[in-house]
């Protein structure tokens, strides 16, 4: 077909061919229509019954709750967490010195809380019992919230008997 063959038909579509004046919705498909919308309103309905049962069966977390010593145990109060700042600073800041350079093999060492990479001769801090060593400020931060190693969890403080 040519572009002019194409172009002399008549076009033969029009709005006012599409008249739904008469558009109806009977038998099965009203029947489906109706159940669908009970469904959806049913599971609608139960979603927010569900949301509703969650948020006021749950207890209130303990730090909300007011008064929290007020008839509990002193000895079931949990003690701090993290070590005291005399502890933290008297751990040793040691000059990084990566030992396997020297040996012909290049290994990166990071601090595993920033993830940055120590540079020769940076100043780290190094933890007793396990010997990991990390950057000081972040380390420092760690340690005042955990009583541990971040990389190992070994424990750093020993429990002293009460």
């Amino acid at each position: 077909m040519s572009s002019q063959e194409v172009s002399s038909q008549p076009f033969r579509w029009h709005y006012a061919d599409f008249d739904d004046g008469n558009f109806q919705i009977r038998g099965r498909t009203l029947f489906f229509v109706v159940v669908l919308f009970s469904i959806i309103i049913v599971f609608t309905l139960l979603f927010i019954y569900a949301r509703w049962i969650c948020r006021f069966s749950h207890p209130p977390p303990p730090a909300a709750t007011s008064a929290p010593h007020v008839g509990r145990d002193p000895a079931s109060v949990a003690a701090p967490q993290g070590l005291d700042l005399a502890t933290i600073n008297n751990m040793p800041i040691v000059l990084y010195k990566n030992s396997s350079a020297a040996a012909g093999k290049f290994t990166e060492a990071e601090c595993c809380i920033c993830l940055g990479i120590f540079g020769e001769k940076e100043k780290v801090k190094l933890l007793p019992q396990c010997s990991h060593c990390f950057h000081s400020e972040c380390v420092d931060k760690w340690l005042t919230a955990q009583s541990s190693c971040p990389l190992c969890r070994a424990p750093l403080q020993v429990d002293s008997p009460v």
